[in-house]
């Protein structure tokens, strides 16, 4: 068995967050401290567990706590299951899955649904085409549909509202909702809406009492309306799922989408230059602070990437970076799907600043910063030694004749 220690970070983000009712759980118990006297004392009572009988035993070997006597090993979550055996209606959530994996919009929409289904209905998913999400049980997913196939592929609205009415048809849920979003689930919305001859409910981010109140006027006043069929949430409409697992059982239609002959022809993505892309726009970004020492590495590095540029406060400061380049809660607040923070420390302006982005690289020397806390994923060393390695590893990547020889 492999000696590598893998980290649990959503143990880990519940050992943070005070609020969350496992965090208690998931607190390191202190083995030993210095006594008054100078003498080391040992607790006796790390590595209690409950026996066959009810009585509480003492494990000095750790073998019953499944190996967390092991440095640096984070304790495994179990979360009860949730099961809809017959449910009796279904609230369908349609995510945008960009990447191939759910966003933290579409967690927020599935939070949404699950408000709406209460404890006899269940929720059911609509992925289109293939994906790489694994946790559609702990996002809340009660059923999950998948519409395969080449008609769905790409930007094909006209296909998918097609998948769509297919699954109305046959299911008939009570309600369906898609984040109003930029990335296809405002524009799927919409034509779906349209397709069925129903109001949706736009720039939803509250539900309440069979009302929704969503954003109007430039999102300067709200509207408030009875709850419609079909719903398109805004981002933080609700909390995501993250007390309980779900049974994810997969679903499949009896007929399949009827199929017409597109409109609409997908000529692919448009190459767009990086530093073109708004802050606030950006999926992908490359942050450089003070621990950055050679500034044209950097650049040299976001651009083998593909990444928007972005810097902290300090970086800015010291003319390193643009001011428009500012991230954090004195500069731009950024949604990005991937953020990769290169020598910043965290500030606390910082952190807030990136509290939206999904993913958070963080590469640092001090291993203790409160960027590597937030992170996702750490790299601990010299961040020139880093950059150069990403470079290579993006050169050999897209190079064809090196990948096939390696």
């Amino acid at each position: 068995m492999s000696d590598i220690i893998r980290r649990d970070p959503r143990a880990e983000w519940i050992a943070r967050n005070r609020l969350h009712p496992l965090h208690a759980a998931l607190q390191p118990v202190q083995g030993s401290w210095m006594g008054p006297q100078g003498v080391i004392r040992k607790n006796p009572h790390v590595g209690a567990f409950i026996g066959p009988n009810g009585v509480k035993r003492i494990d000095r070997s750790g073998a019953q706590q499944g190996g967390s006597s092991k440095r640096g090993a984070a304790p495994q979550v179990q979360l009860p299951l949730h099961r809809i055996a017959e449910p009796a209606f279904y609230i369908s959530v349609v995510p945008d899955m960009v990447g191939g994996r759910l966003s933290s919009h579409d967690r927020d929409v599935l939070g949404l649904a699950h408000r709406l289904a209460g404890s006899d209905g269940a929720v059911l998913a609509i992925v289109f085409g293939e994906h790489k999400e694994s946790a559609f049980d702990t996002a809340g997913v009660d059923r999950l549909l998948i519409l395969d196939g080449s008609e769905f592929d790409g930007y094909a609205p006209e296909q998918r509202v097609q998948g769509l009415r297919a699954v109305d048809s046959q299911l008939r849920p009570r309600h369906w909702l898609l984040p109003d979003s930029r990335t296809g689930g405002g524009e799927l919305g919409r034509r779906f809406a349209a397709s069925l001859g129903e109001r949706p409910a736009t720039r939803v981010w509250q539900i309440k009492d069979q009302q929704c109140i969503g954003r109007a006027g430039a999102g300067l006043q709200d509207l408030a309306r009875d709850l419609p069929r079909l719903i398109l949430a805004a981002a933080e409409c609700a909390e995501p799922v993250d007390e309980t697992r779900h049974e994810a059982l997969a679903v499949e239609l009896s007929t399949r989408a009827a199929r017409s002959l597109p409109r609409i022809e997908d000529l692919g993505a448009v190459a767009v230059d990086p530093a073109a892309i708004p802050m606030a726009e950006a999926e992908f970004i490359f942050s450089g602070g003070n621990g950055v020492k050679d500034w044209d590495l950097f650049h040299r590095t976001a651009a083998a990437l593909g990444a928007t540029e972005g810097a902290s406060r300090v970086a800015v400061d010291d003319g390193f970076m643009g001011r428009d380049r500012q991230v954090g809660a004195s500069g731009t607040w950024v949604t990005a799907r991937v953020y990769v923070a290169v020598g910043i420390s965290g500030a606390i302006q910082h952190l807030q600043g990136i509290g939206a982005c999904d993913k958070v690289i963080a590469i640092n020397l001090d291993a203790g910063c409160d960027m590597i806390k937030r992170a996702d994923l750490s790299v601990i060393g010299e961040s020139a030694a880093i950059l150069q390695a990403l470079i290579a590893a993006m050169a050999a990547y897209r190079n064809p004749a090196t990948r096939d020889a390696a």
